[in-house]
């Protein structure tokens, strides 16, 4: 059915109809609505609840237009063009009742822009600009709605919120987690979770995705840039930054980059102007990851065959969904750590060893494309030797304010290198921060661990592009494993779905809760805010050609070519899967039910 209803929608498309805005003809796909029609013929129609294929209810109506013959303002998101349809974007009529629907939002929205976190980029405050909304004639109730953050990872200001339901569509069709619902009626209405539970108390699994989604800040990361100051401005205290690989390619669209721009240099550069003793890089320790996670699966596939498949572990919100809704599942979960976790653990052992330095002295601070980074951080299995992994996570937008707000020209800065031992990685780590990246990291490795030789086709084409849900074969010998490669954490419910029901199985599958992976992260920058047309960009996918064009001009292409990890192992570790390797390196899951509080103790 999905084969056909997909064949159905792209016939639709080929077929075109001729529409007419403001009385220009123009040629467009028949099935589209009127609001798409307009931007892909460069017509900006504002729009608040809108997001292409997720939320398409026509509730805010400042996407309003004329319609020749019909009477009443239709929006124009869910207004289907046809032949000969003849519509109106600008006229007077238009123009009022646009700017209407914004002065009514704003009569009872707390207005708290010049302290709001998406201040000059949300797209409430976008609208209002582009509509001339300069004067509110009226007040509205203006009733305090409640502020929500007893959590380490994303706050929740139903102040700011304008009932869009945006939050709402991305988690409950696309990562199927159906946290967000409406609560009550009229004025009292609001978007939250099950009796406006904090987010900690309810199956959320920490994404962000509603936070990106969000065109406000009603919801947002929880900031922890005034601890990261603070530990920056203690002499005695080590800090080190490190950063995720896909930040590499994200962070410059905070300072009007283009999307994707390579600025690895430059964000070293950055971090060490920050004040950070030591820059290090997180691929390094996504090497780390799929030496132990590539081993794991040669051991299972070898001489534990009955614990197939192989689920992988490296994305936090994934292990938090698999504990809510899968927890019959969580013995087929990896036990490694996510690089960030094993970079904190290494560290405060193996580098505070090497170089003579208190362990407690160290602070890790890591920039992270990910709110569920945040609350993995805080998790009470992510210690090593009595000292916590990660001290702080910085999502990608926080370093962005702390770096604008000392002044510094990222665009202008020099490129630097990281620092030593955490400085040399191959590109299989880099590729970690693509949906697909993980997998085809740990298949370049087994298959070397599985047959001693070189895997042939290092570009592992069935592991990458952007559908949500991708199969393949690979072939290890005489052996040949099924894989499986999911993006959102609905997709990865369909996979589970179908290899339960013995539909469609697999041997390891890789999951990214977010769309594409770490590049399309809950705390990477926003699109949309400042201008709108942005946001229709297949942003991702750019994102990750970006990583993917890192790997295709790297040296070293497979992390066991890596020399960092031969000296981890020989000066600490030993081998994969060692006893020690086990203490640092690897952890455990908690089964949670589909609503449970967290486990005791656990205040995130």
């Amino acid at each position: 059915m999905e084969n056909i209803r997909e064949k159905e929608e792209q016939a639709l498309k080929d077929q075109h109809v001729t529409v007419y805005f403001d009385d220009i003809p123009y040629d467009v796909p028949m099935g589209m609505s009127v609001l798409e029609a307009a931007r892909l013929v460069h017509i900006e129609i504002p729009s608040l609840c809108y997001l292409k294929d997720i939320n398409e209810i026509g509730t805010c109506r400042v996407c309003v237009v004329e319609i020749q013959g019909i009477r009443a303002l239709q929006p124009s998101c869910v207004y289907p063009v046809r032949d000969g349809l003849k519509i109106k974007t600008n006229t007077k009529k238009v123009r009022d009742a646009r700017k209407a629907a914004v002065t009514l939002l704003l009569s009872n929205h707390h207005r708290e822009c010049l302290t709001c976190i998406r201040n000059l980029n949300c797209e409430l405050q976008n609208v209002a600009d582009q509509l001339g909304v300069r004067n509110i004639p009226y007040t509205g109730e203006m009733q305090d709605y409640g502020y929500f953050s007893d959590n380490v990872f994303i706050t929740r200001d139903y102040n700011k919120c304008i009932n869009c339901r945006r939050c709402m569509a991305i988690c409950n069709k696309i990562q199927e987690c159906d946290v967000y619902s409406p609560l009550w009626r009229g004025l009292e209405t609001v978007i939250a979770p099950a009796f406006k539970k904090d987010l900690s108390e309810v199956s959320c699994i920490t994404c962000g995705q509603c936070v990106i989604a969000c065109p406000t800040a009603s919801l947002s990361e929880k900031e922890c840039i005034r601890d990261v100051w603070k530990v920056l401005n203690d002499p005695t205290k080590h800090v080190i930054a490190q950063t995720a690989p896909s930040i590499q390619v994200t962070i410059g669209e905070d300072f009007n980059m283009p999307v994707g721009t390579f600025v690895r240099g430059k964000l070293v550069t950055a971090l060490r102007r920050l004040g950070f003793n030591k820059v290090f890089a997180t691929d390094v320790t996504a090497d780390l990851t799929i030496m132990e996670e590539a081993s794991e699966l040669k051991e299972r596939v070898t001489e534990h065959p009955e614990r197939l498949p192989l689920l992988s572990s490296c994305c936090p919100a994934w292990v938090k969904f698999a504990e809510h809704f899968y927890p019959d599942l969580l013995p087929n979960l990896s036990t490694c750590k996510s690089p960030h976790e094993m970079c904190g653990a290494m560290t405060k052992t193996w580098y505070a060893q090497k170089y003579g330095i208190d362990p407690s002295t160290i602070v890790n601070v890591a920039i992270m494309p990910c709110t569920a980074k945040k609350y993995e951080a805080a998790r009470p299995e992510m210690t090593s030797d009595g000292f916590r992994n990660v001290d702080y996570v910085l999502t990608t937008r926080e370093l962005s304010r702390m770096i604008r707000s000392v002044g510094i020209d990222f665009d202008d800065l020099e490129d630097s290198k990281y620092d030593k031992p955490f400085d040399q990685f191959s590109s299989a780590g880099t590729i970690f921060g693509a949906t697909g990246g993980v997998l085809e990291a740990a298949v370049r490795t087994a298959y070397y661990f599985m047959t001693g030789d070189e895997m042939g086709v290092p570009d592992y084409e069935d592991a990458r592009g952007q559908k949500g849900l991708k199969y393949g074969n690979v072939a290890f010998g005489d052996r040949t494993l099924t894989i499986a490669i999911a993006h959102g954490a609905g997709n990865a419910k369909k996979a589970l779905t179908r290899h339960l029901n013995g539909e469609k199985t697999f041997d390891y599958m890789e999951v990214m809760a977010c769309p594409g992976g770490c590049v399309g992260g809950g705390g990477q920058p926003i699109l949309g805010g400042k201008d709108q047309k942005r946001i229709s960009l297949d942003y991702r996918h750019n994102r990750a050609d970006a990583l993917y064009n890192i790997d295709k001009g790297s040296k070293i292409r497979k992390s066991y070519e890596n020399p960092v990890m031969q000296e981890i192992y020989d000066e600490f570790l030993g081998k994969p899967l060692s006893e020690t390797a086990k203490k640092y390196l690897h952890t455990s899951y908690v089964k949670r039910g589909r609503f449970p509080y967290l486990r005791e103790g656990d205040k995130s």
